[in-house]
This record gives C-alpha cells, structure tokens and sequence, in this order.
C-alpha cells in the first residue's frame, strides 16, 4: 500500500525522521527500537506513534496488537450531513487498511478533549473532525494544540479558526450564501434575511459577510440577521424574531434551521413558499420528501470525505504538509420551499391583527 513507501529509505534516514518528527535525538529513538532503558514511557510513546504516522512498521517486539486507528470526531448525530459525512469517510478509510473509530460528542458525555485522549492512548494514526470547536472562537481549543504537538495528522472538515496549523477541506460558504441571496433576489425578494448559527462560528461568520455584502450591493433596507443554535428549535425561535421584520425570504446556515423556519412560519398563520421562501443548507438526502422540498445549497459531501482522507494519509507519508484548507464549490438546488417575493410587506404581527 502506499503509506508504506518510505520502507524504500534507508535506516539512517528513517531514524533521523522519526526523531524529527518525535521531537528527540536520534539516539532516543535507537534506545526506543532496541527496548533499552532510560526513556519515559511518554517519549516511548511518542517514538511509537512517530514511527506509525510516518507508515513505518514498529519492530516486532514492539507491534503488540495494535490496529491501524483513526477517529471521526463529529458534533452531533442529529443532523443527517454528520452520518452522511462518516459513512463517506469511513467507508474510504476502510479502503486505505484503516479502522474508523466513531466519536460523537453528546449532552453530559464525552467531550472533544476526552476523545483525543482516549485517541492517543490507543495510538490512533490520526484524527479527522468533522465540526466542532475548531470552528467556534469561544471553544477550547488545547486539544487540538496537543495533537499537533504530538505530530499526530489530523484534518479539519468545515472553516476553522486561526492558527490551528492543520490542513482542511470546506464548502465555500461564501459562495453558499451568494447563490442563496442571488436566487432570493432573482424572485423578486427585497426583504432577506439571514439565519445562521452562533456568532463565533467560522463558517456562520463566512456566510454572514457575504450576505452583507449581497444585501449593500442590492441596496436592501431590510436584511435582518438571527443567530441560533443549530437545531429546529433554535431555527423556529430564531424565525419568529425574524418574521416580525416582516421578511419574505430566508436564507438559513443548515437545512436543520431552515426546517425550524418552516415550521414558524407556519405557526404564524403564513404559507412557505407563498408568503416566505425558505433556503437551507447541506442537503441532507431525505429533504426533498419534506412539504414542502426544501431548496437548500448541497455541500460535495463525497468529494469532501475522499479529499479529507487524502489529507490524513499524505500527512502519514510526508514529513512536511502545509496547513491549507481546499475550498468546495456549492450547488443550488431548487425545490418547492422557494417562490415569487409575496407582496407581504407588514410585519406578520400587525398582519395577524390586521
């Protein structure tokens, strides 16, 4: 396979790369290879794992059972993209000779920093999350820090913050957000709004300065922005506030939200897409059996999945990777959820009163 073609180098060579990429002497990681004292077990530890992201095989009486480890790290199960995301990413993991290993951060359980730890005692190869506090600015963030301390690779699926120094892949959410404001405007909608996750959210924050920059550049006088948690209550509170802008069009950061919007409108008596057009984002395999088809802007969840595992396993073979992120384009895909601007211009409590 191909993560073990650095077998071809010669010994001295590899000793020095291990030793680069460990952090110590060269003759630590001799001392390591021929089992000899006076090493710690975290700088035996840190050998080993050196030894396996390079795709160099350990010394016989070093191998144990170890299996060839990679986590998944992912936020939730919830929305449909995380599922659609692993199933994508593990089943090409398994291709590479690599075992998956499923970590999902829920209410009261494990966290993202429990995951790594559990992660590193196991030797896994590398990690890749799919979300998470990569892309929050509020977010601790030590975690990720120690595994680049630890030279483990590790690939980053959406936008990140800063100086995290790790290679990623993420849909253009600018882009996302301008093909949604472009449709909007194309149907005649003057009164859009934008409904997103939490306002130190990477990629909300993306798709919020492009919507600024559509709404000016169209000359918007109502452009209301709501930030929420992405859940369908968080989409329909968030809505609600919204509504009394009187909006005609939404633009949401998740098709998860736009289905909370969905359902706001409808609790206020006003009809999607009739009254308010509604576009989501991701979409998620099961939304155009939704009432109505939610139009929504699809993320390349295939292409993202395979070109990630690229990432982790040339970071395996390759001393030196860059820390660069690989932009996907989005599609727009019309279905029902979207229509003609309404010529509803009152907010939809005065309307309700009316």
């Amino acid at each position: 396979m191909s993560y073990r073609c650095g077998m071809s180098r010669t010994p001295a060579r590899r000793l020095a790369e291990v030793a680069r990429k460990a952090g110590v002497s060269e003759a630590t990681v001799s001392r390591v290879l021929n089992r000899k004292p006076g090493v710690s077990d975290s700088t035996r530890e840190a050998v080993l794992t050196a030894l396996d992201v390079l795709g160099y095989e350990r010394p016989t009486q070093l191998r144990g059972t170890r299996a060839r480890l990679v986590g998944l790290v992912l936020p939730e199960l919830q929305n449909p993209i995380f599922p659609a995301l692993a199933e994508v990413i593990g089943g090409a993991l398994a291709q590479r000779g690599f075992t998956p290993v499923l970590c999902t951060r829920t209410a009261g359980g494990l966290s993202e920093a429990d995951y790594v730890e559990m992660l590193l005692d196991q030797h896994a190869s590398g990690v890749v999350f799919a979300g998470g506090h990569f892309a929050e600015l509020a977010a601790p963030h030590d975690h990720y820090r120690l595994l680049h301390r630890r030279g483990i690779p590790v690939v980053l699926i959406n936008a990140a913050i800063d100086n995290l120094d790790f290679p990623g892949v993420s849909t253009d959410d600018m882009v996302a957000a301008e093909q949604a404001f472009r449709h909007l405007a194309s149907l005649g909608h003057e009164r859009i709004g934008l409904l997103v996750g939490p306002e130190d959210h990477m990629p909300s924050r993306r798709k919020l300065s492009a919507f600024t920059r559509q709404a000016e550049g169209a000359g918007l006088t109502v452009a209301p922005v709501e930030h929420a948690m992405f859940s369908l209550e968080g989409g329909q509170a968030a809505m609600t506030r919204m509504l009394r802008d009187g909006v005609t069009g939404v633009i949401c950061g998740s098709d998860v939200l736009a289905l909370g919007a969905i359902r706001a409108a409808r609790r206020a008596g006003l009809a999607v897409p009739r009254d308010v057009s509604v576009v989501g984002y991701d979409d998620s395999g099961w939304l155009n059996s939704t009432d109505p088809p939610l139009t929504t802007v699809r993320q390349p969840i295939e292409s993202m999945g395979k070109a990630a595992v690229a990432l982790l396993v040339n970071q395996m073979e390759t001393v030196t990777v860059q820390p660069e992120e690989l932009l996907f384009e989005p599609e727009l895909v019309v279905r029902g959820s979207t229509g003609p601007a309404a010529a509803r211009i009152a907010p939809v409590d005065a309307q309700a009163t009316a």
